[in-house]
């Protein structure tokens, strides 16, 4: 079957809109038609060759994503045609010790690896296999992925608000409830606006924080941090100290969603004693971080996370009728929705930060 697809052919350089031929869905497998695709910080990371994941091109990036199922291999019976989709970043096998243990974001089945290195090869350009982001590869017309990468939704829920929950929402909102657990009446700094750290303050309101301080060196995401929750704001100069003058102390639970390790080293020693921060953010591979240990003393605590540590069939449903109740605001932060022609754009405009999420609809 041929389509439509951004394809990356070169490191640093933009991509090209190619037709591609997509394979048939094997057994346990889905074809999905794209209909949105937000534009996430790790799409840029594949594209300047920082991604651990892309290191052979031609790839299809694009991991964000939700759309219709147009057809199913052998053996799927959780989704038939018609239906309405997420498409999560990992689909967990149920059977390897990780799983058993309920922490699915860490599956080690055999599968896992190869899916998260481009998966099986499903799409061709010219002949060449051309891998696909984490398996998935959505800045395209179609998908093929595991089945229990598909997590169904209502026919009502619109595609790109929708498609926001498979990365930036359920990783910001995890960290929140799943990771550090924050309970009510906590205090909350979040460090980075973007469209991770929006949905942390979301993830915070959720949990009943009572005090949520946003510090981003950008005034105008402070203002978006506002409207999704946080109560102080501030433009970073000596991080501690202003934290500081807000909660006497320093917090209960810090986040850091900017994947920079000095900011990480700071966002730590903003914590109380007893505190907790997690690293939201990525930061790039083999950067060592600076601690002053007499910190640790104070029995505070950091955590990593991946995606939210979330089980994909247990959150994303939650995070979805959490948007229909009204308790989560999807479609502010989406602040442009783009044709795929317009993918070089897009990824211009997330460089430049002026952007809370970029959406590329089908």
């Amino acid at each position: 079957m041929l389509m439509r697809a951004a394809v990356l052919t070169a490191f640093h350089s933009p991509m090209e809109i190619h037709e591609v031929e997509i394979a048939d869905p094997g057994p346990g497998e889905v074809r999905v038609q794209i209909k949105a695709s937000g534009v996430c910080g790790s799409d840029l990371k594949a594209i300047d060759g920082k991604s651990p994941v892309v290191s052979r091109l031609p790839f299809v990036l694009g991991h964000e994503s939700a759309g219709i199922v147009e057809s199913v291999g052998t053996g799927v019976t959780a989704v038939e045609p018609g239906d309405h989709v997420i498409i999560s970043m990992n689909g967990p096998c149920g059977r390897c010790r990780p799983c058993s243990a309920g922490r699915f974001h860490l599956c080690s089945g055999p599968d896992r690896l190869p899916t998260i290195m481009g998966g099986p090869p499903r799409i061709t350009l010219d002949g060449v296999e051309t891998r696909r982001f984490i398996g998935i590869g959505s800045f395209a017309e179609y998908a093929v992925v595991p089945d229990p990468m598909c997590v169904k939704i209502t026919k009502s829920a619109p595609f790109d608000a929708m498609c926001l929950l498979a990365c930036g929402v359920i990783t910001g909102v995890g960290a929140v409830l799943n990771v550090a657990r924050v309970p009510p009446g906590a205090t909350v700094l979040v460090v980075g606006c973007g469209g991770v750290g929006l949905n942390v303050i979301q993830g915070a309101v959720l949990a009943g924080a009572t005090t949520i301080i946003a510090a981003d060196v950008a005034d105008q995401k402070l203002k978006l941090a506002q409207r999704f929750g946080a109560t102080h704001t501030l433009l970073p100069t000596d991080l501690p100290k202003q934290v500081s003058d807000v909660v006497k102390g320093g917090v209960d639970y810090a986040f850091d969603a900017t994947g920079v390790p000095g900011v990480l080293a700071q966002t730590f020693a903003s914590t109380c004693s007893g505190g907790t921060t997690v690293m939201v953010g990525s930061p790039p591979s083999g950067h060592p971080m600076e601690l002053d240990t007499s910190l640790l003393f104070a029995s505070r605590r950091l955590m990593g996370t991946q995606g939210g540590d979330s089980a994909p069939h247990r959150d994303l449903p939650m995070l979805a009728a959490q948007y229909e109740r009204g308790h989560l605001d999807l479609n502010a932060l989406i602040t442009e929705r783009l044709p795929l022609d317009s993918i070089n754009e897009a990824v211009t405009h997330v460089r430049q930060g002026t952007v809370a999420r970029t959406v590329i609809t089908f």
